[in-house]
C-alpha cells in the first residue's frame, strides 16, 4: 500500500489523521515494540473490525518519504509510538504529534506509555494544555514470557459474568486507591461496561472467600501483538502481607500465557517496592519504563 505524505506546517513534516486503510502498517509500527506499544495496538487491532473510530477513538501517523514511521493513538488515553532508536526521527514525530495534539484540544485523560516519547510529548503540551494532576516519570515495565518461579493459586480463575456485582465494588476500589478518585459512572456507565466487557470475554480474573467477597483481582487490560498486559491488580485490605499477590500473579500468568498471549507484561510505580518484590518473585523483568501523566 502507498501511504499519503504528510502535509508541512512551517516547513516541518506534520501528523496525518489515518483511516481505516492504514491500520496494518500501523501495526507495523507497533510490532517494532511489542511491550512498549500495547496499549495502543490493542486498540489499532480493534480498528481492524470496527473501524477507527468504531475502536474510541482517532490515530495519527507520521510518515518519512511515504512510509508510516510513528502512530499515536488518541482516545481517552493517548498513546504515542514513536522509534527509540533514531533521536531525530522521534523528535520530529512528537513535535507533529505534539502540534496535533495542541489542535485536537485535551480530550484524554492521560499520556501513557514508554517514558522517553511520553515525558517529551508532555514537555511540548505543557505549555498550551492544562495542568497535570499528576506525573509519574518511572514506571518499570516488566515481562514474563516462562512458567512463574513460585507455585500459582490453584483458587485464582476467570471471573464469571454472574460475579459482576461482586467484582466490580473490587475495581473500583482499585481504580481509587491507585489514581485517587472514583471512576464509577451509575449502571450502565463507561467504566461498568468495561469492566462488564472484560469479565465476558475471559479477561478478569478473581479469587474469593466461600460467601464470594472477592480477595484478589487483576484484568488484562490490553492484548495485543502477542503481548497482553495486566492492569487492575488488587488484594483486599485485610488480607495484604499474605503473599496473595505473588500467588495470585503466579495464577494470571499460567492462565494467560495458555490461553491469550505467550508474553505477559505490566507495569507499576517506582516507588510500590511491595508491588515490585511481587512482581519479580513471579519473575518478572524489567524491559523498559513508562511513565503516565494524569489529568
Amino acid at each position: 500500500m502507498v501511504l499519503r505524505r504528510a502535509s508541512l506546517v512551517d516547513g516541518r513534516a506534520a501528523a496525518r489523521v489515518l483511516d481505516d486503510a492504514d491500520v496494518r502498517a500501523a501495526l507495523a509500527v507497533c510490532a517494532l515494540d511489542p511491550v512498549g506499544s500495547v496499549l495502543a495496538a490493542a486498540r489499532i487491532e480493534q480498528a481492524q473490525t470496527t473501524g477507527i473510530r468504531g475502536a474510541g477513538g482517532a490515530l495519527w501517523g507520521f510518515e518519512v518519504d511515504g512510509s508510516l514511521r510513528a502512530v499515536c493513538w488518541a482516545g481517552a488515553n493517548m498513546v504515542p509510538v514513536v522509534p527509540v532508536d533514531d533521536g531525530n526521527l522521534a523528535s520530529r514525530a512528537l513535535d507533529a504529534f505534539a502540534e496535533r495534539a495542541k489542535d485536537h484540544g485535551r480530550r484524554c485523560s492521560s499520556i501513557v506509555g514508554p517514558a522517553p516519547a511520553v515525558l517529551a510529548l508532555w514537555e511540548r503540551l505543557r505549555p498550551t494544555w492544562p495542568g497535570a494532576r499528576e506525573v509519574r516519570d518511572d514506571q518499570p515495565s516488566m515481562v514474563i514470557d516462562t512458567r512463574p518461579r513460585i507455585t500459582s493459586d490453584p483458587d485464582v480463575r476467570r471471573s464469571r459474568p454472574d460475579e459482576f456485582e461482586s467484582v466490580l465494588p473490587a475495581c473500583i476500589r482499585m481504580f481509587t486507591e491507585e489514581v485517587g478518585y472514583s471512576p464509577a459512572s451509575g449502571p450502565g456507565g463507561p467504566y461498568e461496561a468495561r469492566v462488564r466487557g472484560l469479565i465476558a470475554e475471559g479477561r478478569s480474573f478473581v479469587r474469593t472467600d466461600r460467601d464470594g467477597r472477592v480477595q484478589f483481582k487483576a484484568e488484562l487490560g490490553a492484548v495485543a501483538g502477542g503481548v497482553a498486559q495486566i492492569q487492575g491488580v488488587w488484594v483486599a485490605p485485610e488480607l495484604r502481607g499474605r503473599r496473595l499477590s505473588e500467588k495470585g500473579m503466579a495464577a494470571v500468568v499460567e492462565h494467560t500465557r495458555r490461553d491469550v498471549a505467550p508474553v505477559v507484561s505490566l507495569y507499576v510505580n517506582d516507588y510500590n517496592a511491595r508491588a515490585l518484590a511481587a512482581y519479580r518473585a513471579v519473575g518478572f523483568r524489567q524491559v523498559g519504563t513508562y511513565a503516565t501523566v494524569l489529568f
